[in-house]
């Protein structure tokens, strides 16, 4: 027999608190993906690479992070470097462990967009007089933002919505946290989570709509 009686206002009441999580998410999700862009461009340029070692490194660290769940990548921050005594603390290991998933994401999708800029490019470059590194940073990497400028926004959407996984290593600071602390005094359980589900909707909404305007502004031509 339904018997749950709603309550919304106490609810509402706890927004400016869910609403400050909310910020800290956004921010966590934001710092993930600038790490995880840079490392995933030097992933880039070690699979370019001759060495082997490097080319290893950087075709292990891909296939970890697009081949297990990114549950276990935050758990590994939080709990296995534990047993190398290296003690993070609930906000690092979040950060550490979507910023690793961004990185192998990303750089497989910028794996894909050098496959639509022709190589002839590079190697106009290098006969200007410029090197491998500077036809890479000059000529290539420009192209290669542009082509996966879109995937780079569905990750930046999925690094939010991983934010939500830093509850189960103790982060109480975002919007899961404070809506899971929530939940527990006062067991509203569809009210707050209701609520936080509509938070990240439009958080990813609005990311997704400035990617558009962005993407609109510089790449119209």
């Amino acid at each position: 027999m339904f018997n749950y009686s709603f309550r919304w206002n106490q609810a509402f009441q706890a927004l400016p608190r869910m609403l400050d999580g909310a910020l800290v998410t956004l921010q966590v999700a934001l710092l993930s993906m600038a790490i995880g862009l840079a490392f995933a461009i030097l992933l880039t340029l070690f699979r370019r690479s001759d060495s082997r070692i490097l080319k290893g490194f950087a075709t292990a660290w891909v296939e970890v992070a697009r081949n297990t769940p990114a549950l276990f990548q935050i758990y590994m921050a939080h709990f296995g470097l534990g047993a190398f005594g290296i003690h993070l603390s609930p906000y690092l290991s979040l950060l550490a462990g979507i910023a690793f998933n961004n990185a192998g994401y990303l750089a497989e999708n910028f794996r894909g967009a050098l496959k639509a800029i022709p190589e002839t490019q590079a190697r106009a470059g290098r006969s200007l007089g410029m090197s491998s590194l500077q036809a890479f940073r000059f000529i290539v990497l420009p192209q290669m933002l542009r082509i996966a400028f879109l995937p780079i926004t569905n990750q930046m959407v999925w690094a939010i919505l991983m934010t939500s996984l830093g509850v189960t290593v103790g982060m109480n600071t975002d919007l899961a946290g404070i809506t899971q602390e929530l939940n527990a005094r006062s067991f509203r359980t569809f009210e707050f989570f209701a609520i936080a589900a509509v938070i990240y909707y439009v958080i990813a909404k609005a990311v997704t709509l400035a990617a558009r305007l962005v993407a609109w502004r510089l790449f119209r031509s």
